[in-house]
């Protein structure tokens, strides 16, 4: 029987499957090293727009920071503005108040009573002065309540010279509190005014 020798034909055919695999192994690697370097740029190039995103943004927001700065100091400016224009409004308001005020209390006042000071916080009244007798003080803490413009007198100290109190002959130092009624009265004088037009029409 004849003998065949494959062996040459074997290891050719080894050869190439070899040489097959090692190429299409070097174009698998080819190509994963492709798609390696696009992804790779493609990565780069979204963190390069999102780092322009970014810094896009902290421009956006130094001008917002510093138009807050400008509203808070157009607020601060306001705020004083409001301040000053409620001073002044009030001072024109406390104006008449200050006349009627030195009005009632020369008619409040009796005779024997003379005041020496007088302070004002708001509506409140503090006024303090000396009187012939204790009879006195009481004379004005009456004209005080009777007083339209006037109300809530409080006696809060009252003594006599020499250490008597309360003697016909010696001066008493008082000091009394008191309120203004201000606005209240002044619509209500207002009122009056108006109706008092009303019926002479």
């Amino acid at each position: 029987m004849a003998h065949i020798n494959l062996l040459p034909w074997r290891e050719t055919l080894r050869k190439q499957r070899q040489q097959e695999f090692g190429i299409a192994a070097g174009v698998a690697a080819l190509f994963a090293g492709l798609i390696m370097v696009l992804v790779h740029m493609q990565v780069e190039a979204m963190i390069q727009y999102q780092q322009q995103r970014n810094n896009l943004l902290q421009q956006e927001i130094k001008v917002m920071d510093q138009k807050i700065k400008e509203i808070e100091k157009l607020e601060k400016t306001k705020e004083q503005l409001l301040a000053r224009m409620n001073i002044i409004q009030r001072l024109q308001q406390s104006r008449p108040l200050v006349v009627r005020l030195f009005d009632e209390m020369v008619k409040t006042t009796p005779d024997g009573v003379i005041i020496t000071s007088l302070k004002q916080a708001g509506n409140k009244i503090t006024v303090q002065g000396n009187a012939d007798s204790n009879t006195r003080v009481s004379a004005l803490m009456r004209n005080v309540e009777a007083s339209e413009w006037l109300e809530i007198p409080n006696l809060e100290i009252i003594s006599g010279k020499g250490g008597s109190k309360g003697g016909s002959n010696s001066a008493n130092q008082f000091t009394l509190h008191f309120a203004l009624k201000g606005e209240e009265q002044e619509e209500k004088d207002n009122k009056k005014a108006s109706d008092k037009k009303r019926r002479k029409r």
